[in-house]
């Protein structure tokens, strides 16, 4: 769900003993092809008592003790949802059944799933099929060998719906699931868990969904109406209370503080662990102290050099956007409320510098009238608004130094870089210009993402842009080593189209204007298909090491086998060059952001 639901649920009543349904699943495929998903129907419920569970916000920056998770049966063959075993048949309580009969009739009758957008027959086909959650299960590395500096473990977050929906569905409301690859001396460990948020927990004892996310469940004034209205009663019920949380954290992770966050922008980040042995732990939801409300960005920025981390949070209500920052600690700062933000805007992403946080104003926001008239999203494009960027100083106290600028035409979902030019006078920004916004949440495989060049003189105001590739390229990453620091190399997602990525380019930005910046890059193959790279340095406590000095790391899938895979490219070469592949025991949906944790960092979270 997204953060502009967050805002108003934070004052609604703790939920009641819940009891937890099983669900007994039947296959049917609709395709012979082995990488198609079958899409799994309910066939027989079967509810099982178990003690109330609940995942309650730490009122610390240190979370509590890691308990041991619930053990979760092994992955069927198939790619069907999770099923528990049952130890008790009894009888649903009369309200649910109730609450999950209008449910039905709202997703059949009143607001189905028409669009493709929605359909989750569209939206869960293929390798965006859920899985199961799989225990730590061994690798087989099968080409090359693993290099010593990753031993550590590569972590990507994705949405991964525990139950199929039954109404619409959008790619962005699945819950939240880590893959990772943990390695150690050369050998390899895959694990996915799901992030225990309070939602997750809830609907996993309910089985079945109880709550609506923004991007599906509110398209249109009747759907918005009815199922905010149902929603209301199971809040009143006790079934669900959504001041413990609504998010999914199924976007990012971050590693600052010595802990490690799932993350999700509409809800409070939660902690996360990795044991020894590679299986993923949910410590908690933190407020750090009661210091963070409601909700944080799932793109923090680390600084390398000091290891603090920037943040900010936005809603539908004023003040739209709130800046903040961790100290080295992890410990939060004070809040810096941005009221010249006057209207609410779609802020996924930022960038910061040595000197200044910067914020881009899009064309994509709260857009009712489209919902109540159109029967469209709540978040919809305002093609009259005219984009503009905020620069902040990275430790302002307040917003009094904050500037805009209007940037037409410039869309920001995702930032890459920025840095500081002309002894502050300056800032550069690289990002990906999604153009055609109108289709960023509705038809994503029409989006075209233009990485641009963007300098601001801060004296002049004049601002000056050039496209560094003609490519589509996104989820676009760099040395971390280098946030907030001027970079050369880049490391991009190539859409073929999106939500699909066909490969991962090397981008050179330091070369000028009508130059071709293009000097490496690798192609999956057809029917092949990866996701966000992500570079790790070989030596990043050497300062002498070249930038490029590392490799880049994704999960691939091959949709003509079925087969999933984790790559190591070399990112020096020009053909990034496969240095390592590790077969995967089952295969690794399409998702979102990851991380790689080193074996050091990991020792200390």
């Amino acid at each position: 769900m997204d953060a502009f639901s967050s805002s108003f649920l934070s004052t609604l009543t703790p939920s009641t003993k819940l009891r937890s349904p099983v669900i007994t699943t039947t296959l049917r495929s609709t395709s012979p092809s082995p990488y198609y998903a079958p899409l799994p129907y309910i066939s027989s419920v079967r509810i099982e008592e178990k003690p109330p569970t609940s995942t309650t916000t730490t009122k610390t920056s240190h979370p509590p003790p890691p308990q041991s998770p619930k053990a979760w049966p092994p992955p069927a063959p198939s790619y069907a949802s999770p099923s528990v075993g049952a130890k008790k048949r009894v009888e649903p309580r009369l309200s649910t059944m109730i609450f999950n009969t209008f449910d039905d009739i709202i997703n059949n009758f009143i607001d189905p799933p028409l669009r493709p957008s929605v359909d989750p027959k569209h939206v869960l086909s293929h390798n965006f099929a859920p899985v199961d959650e799989l225990p730590p299960t061994p690798c087989d590395v099968i080409q090359g060998s693993l290099p010593p500096c990753l031993d550590g473990a590569y972590i990507r977050n994705g949405p991964n719906p525990q139950f199929l929906p039954r109404g619409p569905y959008h790619l962005f409301d699945g819950d939240g699931m880590l893959h990772s690859i943990r390695i150690s001396k050369g050998k390899a460990t895959l694990c996915s868990r799901y992030v225990k948020t309070y939602k997750y927990s809830i609907e996993n004892q309910m089985g079945s969904p109880v709550f609506p996310n923004v991007f599906s469940g509110f398209n249109g004034l009747t759907a918005a109406a009815t199922r905010g209205a149902l929603s209301a009663v199971r809040i009143l019920s006790g079934e669900f209370n959504p001041a413990n949380g609504i998010g999914l954290a199924n976007t990012s992770l971050a590693l600052f503080g010595n802990r490690l966050y799932a993350l999700g922008e509409s809800d409070l980040p939660y902690s996360i662990r990795l044991t020894s042995k590679g299986d993923i732990q949910t410590l908690g939801r933190i407020d750090f102290d009661g210091k963070l409300f409601m909700s944080m960005t799932a793109h923090p920025k680390i600084d390398d050099d000091t290891g603090e981390a920037f943040a900010f949070r936005y809603g539908p209500v004023p003040p739209y956007l709130t800046y903040f920052h961790f100290d080295a600690n992890g410990n939060k700062q004070p809040d810096v409320p941005i009221f010249s933000m006057t209207r609410p805007s779609f802020l996924h992403d930022f960038s910061i510098t040595k000197k200044y946080a910067i914020f881009a104003d899009i064309q994509i926001g709260m857009n009712p009238m489209d919902m109540i008239i159109g029967g469209g999203s709540p978040v919809g494009t305002d093609p009259a608004k005219v984009p503009r960027i905020g620069i902040i100083p990275r430790y302002a106290k307040d917003e009094s130094e904050i500037r805009w600028f209007d940037v037409p035409g410039f869309n920001l979902i995702h930032a890459i870089n920025a840095w500081d030019e002309d002894d502050g006078n300056a800032i550069v920004l690289l990002a990906p210009n999604i153009l055609s916004v109108e289709h960023t949440l509705e038809r994503m495989d029409l989006v075209h993402a233009l990485v641009e060049k963007v300098r601001i003189d801060l004296r002049t105001g004049l601002v000056t842009r050039h496209p560094i590739s003609a490519r589509n390229l996104d989820f676009a990453v760099l040395n971390p080593a280098y946030v907030a620091k001027k970079n050369k190399y880049v490391y991009a997602a190539v859409g073929d189209p999106m939500p699909k990525i066909a490969g991962v380019v090397k981008l050179d930005v330091s070369k000028g204007e009508r130059q071709e910046c293009t000097v490496g890059s690798r192609m999956y193959g057809p029917g092949c298909f990866g996701g966000e790279p992500f570079f790790v340095a070989k030596e990043p406590q050497n300062p002498e090491a070249d930038e490029d000095d590392g490799y880049v790391v994704s999960y691939v899938h091959n949709e003509n086998t079925g087969e999933s895979r984790f790559l190591v490219m070399d990112a020096r070469s020009p053909n990034l060059d496969i240095v390592a592949a590790v077969k995967l025991p089952r295969r690794v949906p399409y998702g979102f952001h990851g991380l790689f944790v080193r074996e050091s960092d990991l020792n200390k979270l």
